[in-house]
């Protein structure tokens, strides 16, 4: 057994309370909102499961008893702290919801802090229970408002469930086979599948945010306990060095690890998308959802943009008669329950949308669907088209009436709806010794801004393919699934590869950026990018090598957007092989696996990108018709 540490989010949100960020952390709170001192008493419980495990939980209950309040509850892996008679700094997802008087329940789940029971990551569901010892997170999340409703008093009978990040995860498997009573539930950037969010994309490991997340999250565990571990303690703040330093994968658990991690051994043992990670995926289980669906994700979520657009999708496809909607915002991880959110990084959004999502759509669904006040005023999906920076309301996502279109790599770095038709590629050397950074920043750590960086570093080195769109003569936005279709082939055995789509800002007049950040003429905007581990391209159960010198085709999804390409900006493409260390370095000699390659399985390749009539190199997505004035 192991103990679950508070501080999944290990970069800016570890800044805050590591055991109270995901709850809202009483920020951006108004002079007059009610401290929990003044308005609310709490209670510490233990919650018997039906299997007989108590799970240790926390109730603030308001002080003013004249009248019935709705629970809202949240239940986490990263501790509901502080315990004892010490209160929170603020309860509840926002200050405004504190204010209008909830019930607020927080539970450590099974394993977790002072909670009894096993802790299981990304607990399998089990669709059939035959008896008290076939529990999951659903079946906890049913038992413990069946006794919340038998033993709170002043409550009107109706149950909220929220979360943001791994809590996400507990939100949405706990409306599967839901109570009765609950109502309304609201999963926030939620992980869902490790294999697509968090730790591996398309295969592809993340190193950097892997590494430092299991050496603080996975510490072992004799018993209840209200304290946590360390962070790890890098000897230097630079990343790249540290990570290239270490060498391979397996000098991790020899160097620090020491075989005390075992989520590291998941990762070891499994590395490819076998039984062991698909009963981890929640989206196929998202079945008999009754209540209220307000799922809400990040645009630039470096942890789980997968988790929110794959949930959203499967509530809608399972369950069609619900209300389920989508809110999809120009956000970091959880960078919506924080501060105004009008800018990441360079990039400024002209708008407080962290305040818009607070006050007119999470505060508006939960007095909807829980109290009975007012309308919730929400389409079916609520998105921020970033480029152009404005809200934009959806009766589905993706939007109907999406032109589908394609630009192709062509001859001299340009970029062109038409197909090629001659013969051509490009090539470009991959040394394992001196992979491309993902960051021109220096940090030990996946920082949360890369998603918007400049890339103008990315693009003068010369193991980065370059292609851009002629200055555009009109506004175009792009806006659903991206796919990246490339026609590939190298001189060794196995090839990661990294595809990047940038808003190219004009020389003349460009857009606004942070103050204080690098000029903003030319500057080349990330709106989306992702990564496939090449041996993955036809399944990602059983992986296979490339052919030396054979082209294959590597079909690459990357993730949806909404994003408008202004006139008199350019559209670019970047394909690379390397993103360290976000990613960690592929050997390019195919191995069986590459948590256990040694130091002389990592050689230089040439890999090449096909841009014929034959094998057209390109990209595809939707485009949306201007909005109406």
């Amino acid at each position: 057994m192991r103990v679950v540490m508070c501080g999944r989010r290990l970069g800016w949100l570890a800044l805050v309370c590591l055991a109270a960020w995901p709850l809202g952390a009483g920020l951006a709170q108004a002079p007059t909102t009610p401290r929990p001192a003044a308005a609310y008493v709490k209670k510490e419980v233990q919650i018997p499961m039906r299997d007989g495990v108590k799970l240790f939980t926390s109730i603030y209950a308001p002080r003013d008893t004249s009248r019935t309040y709705p629970i809202l509850m949240l239940r986490t892996p990263y501790s509901v702290a502080p315990y004892g008679e010490t209160l929170r700094p603020s309860v509840g997802p926002s200050a405004s919801m504190a204010e209008d008087g909830y019930i607020f329940v927080y539970q450590d789940v099974r394993g977790c802090f002072m909670s009894e029971g096993q802790f299981r990551n990304l607990t399998p569901h089990r669709p059939t229970k035959s008896g008290p010892q076939d529990v999951d997170e659903s079946s906890d999340t049913y038992d413990t408002i069946e006794w919340l409703l038998a033993h709170v008093e002043n409550h009107n009978g109706r149950v909220g469930q929220w979360g943001i990040s791994y809590p996400g995860f507990y939100a949405a498997a706990g409306m599967i086979d839901a109570h009765p009573a609950l109502k309304a539930v609201s999963p926030q950037a939620p992980v869902s599948d490790f294999y697509f969010d968090d730790f591996h994309h398309h295969g592809a490991f993340f190193l950097a945010h892997a590494f430092e997340f299991i050496a603080l999250f996975d510490q072992p565990r004799t018993g209840p306990t209200k304290t946590f571990g360390q962070r790890f303690q890098y000897p230097t703040t630079d990343g790249y060095a540290f990570h290239l330093d270490l060498g391979p994968l397996k000098n991790i658990n020899e160097r620090y690890f020491h075989g005390k991690k075992p989520m590291w051994q998941e990762m070891v043992e499994h590395p490819n998308y076998d039984e062991h990670w698909q009963s981890r995926n929640i989206v196929p289980h998202l079945k008999n959802v009754a209540p209220a669906v307000m799922v809400v994700g990040g645009w630039f979520d470096t942890e789980d943009l997968w988790g929110p657009l794959e949930i959203y999708k499967s509530i809608e496809r399972q369950n069609p008669k619900v209300f389920n909607c989508l809110v999809m915002g120009p956000w970091r991880h959880g960078g919506w329950s924080r501060g105004d959110a009008d800018q990441l990084g360079n990039i400024l959004f002209g708008a407080k949308t962290g305040i818009t999502y607070r006050e007119e759509m999470e505060r508006t669904f939960f007095k909807h669907f829980l109290k009975d006040e007012g309308e919730h005023g929400l389409a079916e999906a609520n998105v921020f088209e970033t480029g152009a920076n404005q809200w934009r309301r959806f009766d589905v996502w993706p939007p109907q009436g999406l032109r589908p279109s394609t630009l192709h790599l062509h001859a001299g770095g340009k970029l062109r709806p038409e197909p090629p038709t001659d013969d051509g590629s490009d090539s470009f050397l991959s040394d394992p010794a001196r992979p491309v950074p993902y960051t021109e920043a220096f940090s030990n750590r996946m920082t949360v801004e890369y998603m918007t960086d400049d890339q103008r570093f990315a693009a003068r080195r010369p193991d980065v393919l370059v292609y851009q769109t002629d200055v555009l003569a009109e506004d175009l936005t792009m806006a659903g699934l991206i796919t990246a279709h490339l026609h590939v082939s190298t001189t060794e055995t196995d090839a990661d590869w990294v595809v990047k789509v940038i808003d190219v800002f004009p020389y003349e007049n460009p857009p606004e950026t942070r103050r204080g950040g690098p000029p903003t003429g030319g500057y080349q905007m990330m709106v989306r990018s992702e990564v496939i581990r090449g041996r993955y391209r036809n399944s990602y159960e059983k992986p296979e090598p490339f052919k030396p010198g054979e082209p294959a085709l590597v079909r690459l999804p990357l993730q949806d957007v909404c994003h408008t390409f202004k006139k008199g900006h350019r559209v670019m493409i970047q394909i690379q092989s390397t993103w360290f260390p976000l990613v960690d370095r592929n050997p390019q000699k195919y191995v069986d696996n590459i948590f256990l390659a040694e130091e002389a399985d990592f050689i230089p390749a040439t890999h090449t990108v096909h841009r014929s009539a034959r094998l057209p190199t390109r990209i595809e997505f939707g485009v949306l018709p201007a909005a109406k004035e």
